[in-house]
């Protein structure tokens, strides 16, 4: 419920949109799971070995440094934001940019993991795979608090947000972080031994 006077007709436009950002969410969430499931058959079922092997290696550190780089830099200028040394509108149109970069290197991390012969039947391995789904899902959960912060004012700051918006966006910070770490240190780890 809204305290400002709304016309009826911004009213129903706002529902729509909060009704079609769900959705797309949702949908987003089902496409996301099924490609982490068909990285993971993918996985499970094919074997390579050689050139092949040491190939895809290279793609998925460099898949890595793409995406984990790119969250990293947004991450930190959300960081700054809350700390009240950047504009929410510098935020937003780095947040703007970063996306493709962040979602093309998950996609070729995704791809070019499934090709490692990565250890399935390991403990750690699960972790790290869980950690990813996570992370995954967590950056399409970001999707409504970002839809907000675009209309808020250039000037707004965190203090601005209210207390749910407030946790959402500190919620998912940390999470990112946590899961992109947990995958990382289990990958090189997996990787050595």
């Amino acid at each position: 419920m809204s305290y400002i006077a709304v016309s009826r007709r911004t009213a129903r436009k706002q529902r729509e949109s909060e009704r079609s950002t769900r959705r797309l969410v949702v949908a987003l969430c089902i496409a996301a799971t099924v490609g982490w499931l068909i990285s993971l058959l993918i996985a499970g079922a094919v074997r390579t070995e050689g050139t092949l092997h040491t190939v895809a290696g290279i793609i998925h550190i460099l898949g890595l440094v793409l995406s984990f780089g790119a969250i990293l830099l947004v991450d930190w200028q959300r960081f700054l934001w809350l700390l009240g040394r950047r504009d929410l509108s510098e935020t937003i149109r780095l947040d703007g940019a970063a996306t493709p970069l962040i979602w093309g290197g998950v996609a070729v991390l995704l791809a070019s993991g499934s090709l490692l012969d990565p250890k399935l039947a390991s403990p750690m391995t699960d972790v790290k795979l869980a950690a990813v789904l996570v992370l995954i899902l967590n950056g399409i959960m970001l999707i409504p608090l970002m839809r907000r912060l675009v209309k808020l004012p250039h000037q707004a700051t965190f203090r601005d947000l209210t207390p749910g918006q407030r946790f959402h966006m500190l919620a998912c910070l940390s999470l990112s972080q946590l899961c992109w770490w947990t995958a990382i240190v289990i990958g090189f780890i997996n990787g050595e031994f």
